[in-house]
């Protein structure tokens, strides 16, 4: 296969690996670019089985010491154990005092983490959406390339250029569909470090 089949190969294999209204996992979201199915919000109930944080959700910020601490607990670069660690060393003193404590930190930790989620959600869906469009701009740049070879005779000039952007372009596509894929794992990630954190606050007040 000479260099000009070999683009118009990968040209439509790129384009058949985009997501679409039509064969994506939920039509509801068909920007959604991940296997894992999107759940736009996670629920206090699917992380939490203490009590209801209803009445502290709007107030943890006005603590300076938990909320610094929510800041450093929400980070991904605080290993899990040091984190776990500073949750057992702040949630100390009477059972109201923890539990009050307790609720505070979980809402910050709720509130902070969730938003993070959907952040990443949001910028998944956008990458998504741009890699349609370049794609979309290789397709046309193909059939143009197309064109230009039937021409006779063939600029031979504006051939080796568009070939060259059509190259240039499928690669930066490949590079996001990469990204994209690594990328899907945060929101389970995220998920994931909230419910272990919560488990530890409801451990260290019981």
């Amino acid at each position: 296969m000479n260099r000009f089949g070999f683009l118009f190969a990968a040209a439509a294999m790129l384009c058949a690996q985009l997501p679409s209204a039509s064969n994506a996992a939920d039509p509801r979201y068909p920007d959604w670019p991940c296997v894992q199915a999107k759940v736009p919000d996670i629920s206090v109930a699917a992380v939490w089985d203490g009590p209801s944080i209803e009445q502290v959700a709007n107030t943890w910020q006005n603590e300076p010491k938990i909320k610094d601490l929510v800041i450093r607990l929400s980070a991904r670069r605080t290993p899990m154990d040091e984190a776990q660690k500073s949750i057992a060393e702040f949630l100390t003193g009477d059972a109201t005092t923890k539990a009050d404590h307790g609720k505070r930190l979980f809402a910050g930790l709720f509130e902070t983490l969730n938003s993070q989620r959907t952040e990443v959600m949001n910028g998944l869906e956008r990458l998504a959406r741009r890699e349609k469009e370049l794609a979309e701009q290789i397709k046309s740049d193909t059939f143009a390339l197309h064109a230009l070879q039937d021409k006779s005779p063939p600029d031979q000039s504006k051939i080796g250029e568009l070939g060259t952007q059509i190259e240039w372009n499928t690669r930066i596509f490949e590079d996001r569909r990469k990204s994209i894929r690594y990328a899907c794992e945060v929101p389970v990630i995220i998920e994931k470090r909230l419910f272990a954190l919560s488990r530890t606050i409801q451990q260290a007040v019981e």
